[in-house]
């Protein structure tokens, strides 16, 4: 289910009405039974993308306001970035800033700075500038980044972050990583020094 909206997404961007239209069907069954916000927020992001004028719309603002009853940060973030881009290409620049805004901002506080710079660049096609985070500088780690650096060092499993912030255990382990690299240390114990605490935390196992 979660590849349909992509596909979407893409055929739309690429004049694939048929391709996009079919997907959009599939998805309609797929988010039928569901008893939740997400199923028809993802269904109504979707939607807008292939309508038009009021319909669209109605259909953005249906995606904004369901899924942020939800706790998917990324994709209430992606909602508002598609209504800000339809918005901006409709002329109606001070809607789209709104949108854009508060969709770069969600996008540089999870850390995924492609979405962000997306954003970014929309907010400059409307006249205001966004100032880009500096990426790859040694030591500087992400929002994201330094929230599970900091979960890490008070001696939480990968599992056991990826629960409380509602990713999954790969992509803890990716952003990690990127710990690792950035504060040049190899293990959790090194996270003791290398980051920040609360004042509470005692020395890992």
């Amino acid at each position: 289910m979660w590849a349909l909206p992509e596909l979407i997404e893409a055929a739309s961007r690429t004049g694939q009405t048929q391709l996009a239209a079919d997907a959009l069907g599939r998805l309609a069954e797929a988010t039928s039974i569901g008893q939740t916000d997400w199923a028809p927020g993802i269904y109504a992001r979707c939607r807008a993308l292939l309508s038009d004028g009021q319909n669209a719309e109605g259909w953005y603002r249906q995606a904004v306001d369901r899924l942020s009853r939800t706790r998917l940060r990324t994709e209430l973030a992606r909602a508002h970035l598609l209504y800000g881009e339809w918005l901006r290409r409709e002329r109606r620049r001070a809607d789209a800033r709104a949108q854009l805004r508060t969709a770069h901002e969600m996008f540089d506080a999870i850390g995924m700075q492609a979405f962000a710079e997306r954003a970014r660049r929309e907010l400059r096609a409307t006249g205001e500038n966004v100032r880009r985070r500096a990426t790859g500088t040694h030591g500087e780690l992400t929002p994201q980044e330094a929230q599970i650096a900091r979960l890490a060092r008070s001696g939480l499993s990968n599992p056991e972050i990826a629960a409380q912030l509602f990713l999954s255990v790969r992509t803890v382990q990716y952003h990690l990583a990127k710990v690792f690299t950035k504060l040049e240390i190899t293990s959790r114990r090194q996270l003791w020094q290398a980051v920040p605490g609360s004042g509470r935390d005692g020395p890992m196992a």
